[in-house]
C-alpha cells in the first residue's frame, strides 16, 4: 500500500487531467484515498481520480494514458468484493459514479438505454413505470451501478430463473485500453454477426474496454409472486429438494439457502422462532400470471417436501412474506456484529455437489479453526461463503488463508467454478492457473493485448 501523501503523477500529465475534467478531478491525498479501495480489504492511494461524463472523456484519458505510459482502473461505487476497483498504487481512478444521465426505456422494443453510473435501482424503477424489469438484482442494487453490475456479471437471486447480466445484455459502447470506440452487439434479441464482443467484455472486470452505455433487454414484470420458506433437518435433505424444485417445470424465481451455521447465526442474533434441530433452509419464490402463480406455488411446495422436511410454509399475506423473509434479512446484520471483516466468497458447484461442498467446508473449519457460514443461490449451486476471522489478528489470518486455499481446492475437486458473480478481481489472481488451463489462459493475454496492447487497464488483474 502507497502511504505517501504526494502527488505521484507529473505536473504536465495534471495540467492535461484539468483540462479535461476541470472540477471533476481530485487531486489532495485525502480525497483520493475514498477511491482507493472497494468493499475488499484491499487498498492503495490513486495518484488523481477523474469523474467522466461523457464518452469522449472516456476516450481521451485513455489515449493520454496510452501516450504517458499510465494506469487506469474504472470504478462505480466500490460495492464490488474482490479488490478489482482497487488501482495500483499510483494510478489514475476513473469513476463513472456521475454518468448517469441517460436512462431511456424503449418500451416497444422492450429495452432500456443506460450509462454506466445508473444505479441498479434507478433502472428498475424506470422500466418499473412502462411494465418491465431488468433480471439481475445483486444484494447491493440501491448503490450498486450498471457498469458495475456489467464489469462482473453480476446477477443476484433471479438469475436462477431469469440469467445474468450476458443473457439480458443486447449490446454495449465501449472505449478499448487502447482509446479507441467500440459498438459491440445489436438492439434485437436475434443477431449472429460476427463474434459475441458483448459478452466477452461483460464479467471482464474493466482489463479490456470501459463501457460508456449499455443497451439492455428487459422483461415484463410478473403478475403475482408466491413466496414459500422450507426448513430441513439437515444439508442432504435440502440439497435433495433443491433437485427435486430444479427437475420439475416450475423454475423459481428465487431458491436461497443457508445452512446450519447461519441458521445458528440468526437465532443467537435475534429469536426468529426457528426450530431447534433447523439444519438448513430454503428460502423459495415463484412468479408468473395471476391465475395460475397458486397451482405453480403448490408445485413447488410439494417438490419442497419429502424425506427430511421440517415445514414448508406458503406465506399469503404481504405481512407473511416479510415475515418468512426475516430470518434471511437478519443474518447480515449477524454477521457484521460478529466479524466485520470477514471473508466473503462466492464460489459455485453443480447442485448435486451442494452436500459434499457444506461437509467438506465443515470440516474445514474445524480444522482451521475457523468458523464458516454458508448462504447463497441454492438453484445456481452458488455458495457464499463466509470465513469469520479477526484479520488483525496474525495467527487468525494465516489460519484463514490456509483455509481459504483449501476451500478453493475442495470447490474445483466438486467440478466447481471460484466465482460466481463476485469476480476474480486481486483476491482471487493468484488461484486463477488452479481453474484455468496454461492455454485458456495464454488465449486470455493475447486477447488481452488486442484490446490493451500497453496494458493500461487494471494491470494488477492480467492474466498470467
Amino acid at each position: 500500500m502507497n502511504t505517501s501523501d504526494t502527488p505521484t503523477l507529473p505536473r504536465p500529465v495534471l495540467r492535461a487531467l484539468r483540462a479535461l475534467f476541470g472540477d471533476d478531478l481530485l487531486t489532495e491525498p485525502a480525497e483520493r484515498w475514498t477511491y482507493g479501495y472497494d468493499n475488499s480489504r484491499l487498498q492503495a492511494l490513486p495518484g488523481a481520480v477523474c469523474f467522466a461524463r461523457e464518452h469522449d472523456q472516456v476516450a481521451e484519458l485513455l489515449r493520454l494514458c496510452n501516450r504517458e505510459g499510465l494506469s487506469l482502473t474504472a470504478r462505480g461505487r466500490g460495492t464490488g468484493t474482490t479488490g478489482a476497483a482497487v488501482p495500483a498504487a499510483g494510478a489514475i481512478v476513473l469513476s463513472l459514479e456521475r454518468m448517469d444521465r441517460t436512462l431511456r426505456i424503449e418500451a416497444d422494443d422492450r429495452l432500456a438505454v443506460v450509462s454506466p453510473g445508473v444505479t441498479n435501482q434507478a433502472l428498475q424503477q424506470a422500466a418499473g413505470e412502462h411494465g418491465f424489469f431488468w433480471p439481475p438484482d445483486p444484494t447491493s442494487a440501491a448503490v450498486c451501478t450498471i457498469g458495475g453490475n456489467l464489469a462482473y456479471n453480476s446477477a443476484g437471486p433471479r438469475a436462477v430463473k431469469y440469467g445474468t447480466p450476458r443473457e439480458n445484455t443486447l449490446g454495449l459502447l465501449a472505449v478499448t485500453g487502447a482509446g479507441e470506440t467500440l459498438r459491440t452487439g445489436t438492439r434485437t434479441t436475434k443477431g449472429v454477426v460476427g463474434y459475441d464482443l458483448t459478452r466477452l467484455l461483460i464479467g471482464s472486470e474493466g482489463t479490456l474496454a470501459i463501457i460508456t452505455e449499455a443497451t439492455l433487454k428487459l422483461t415484463p414484470l410478473p403478475e403475482a409472486k408466491r413466496t414459500l420458506q422450507a426448513i430441513y433437518r439437515d444439508i442432504d435433505a435440502a440439497a435433495r429438494a433443491v433437485s427435486r424444485l430444479m427437475a420439475q417445470p416450475v423454475t423459481p424465481c428465487a431458491l436461497e439457502f443457508m445452512d446450519r451455521q447461519a441458521i445458528a447465526m440468526v437465532r443467537d442474533y435475534s429469536d426468529l422462532g426457528l426450530p431447534p434441530e433447523a439444519g438448513a433452509l430454503l428460502m423459495i419464490e415463484v412468479d408468473g400470471p395471476a391465475a395460475a402463480v397458486d397451482a405453480a406455488a403448490q408445485t413447488v411446495r410439494r417438490s419442497a417436501a419429502g424425506e427430511g422436511c421440517l415445514s414448508v410454509e406458503l406465506a399469503d399475506t404481504p405481512e407473511a412474506v416479510a415475515q418468512l423473509w426475516r430470518t434471511r434479512k437478519a443474518l447480515s446484520p449477524a454477521l457484521r456484529n460478529v466479524a466485520p471483516k470477514k471473508i466473503n466468497e462466492d464460489v459455485v458447484v453443480p447442485v448435486s455437489r451442494l452436500p459434499a461442498l457444506i461437509t467438506g467446508l465443515e470440516t474445514l473449519s474445524h480444522e482451521h479453526g475457523i468458523p464458516i457460514v454458508n448462504f447463497g443461490h441454492a438453484g445456481n449451486g452458488n455458495i457464499h461463503v463466509n470465513l469469520l476471522l479477526d484479520p488483525d489478528d496474525p495467527q487468525q489470518a494465516a489460519a484463514a488463508e490456509a483455509c481459504l486455499d483449501a476451500v478453493f481446492t475442495l470447490v474445483l475437486e466438486l467440478g466447481g467454478t471460484l466465482s460466481g458473480e463476485h469476480g476474480i478481481g486481486r483476491a482471487k489472481q493468484a488461484f486463477l492457473d488452479r481453474e484455468l488451463s496454461p492455454e485458456a489462459l495464454r488465449l486470455m493475454a493475447g486477447i488481452r493485448h488486442q484490446f490493451d496492447p500497453n496494458g493500461v487497464l487494471n494491470p494488477e488483474l492480467a492474466p498470467r
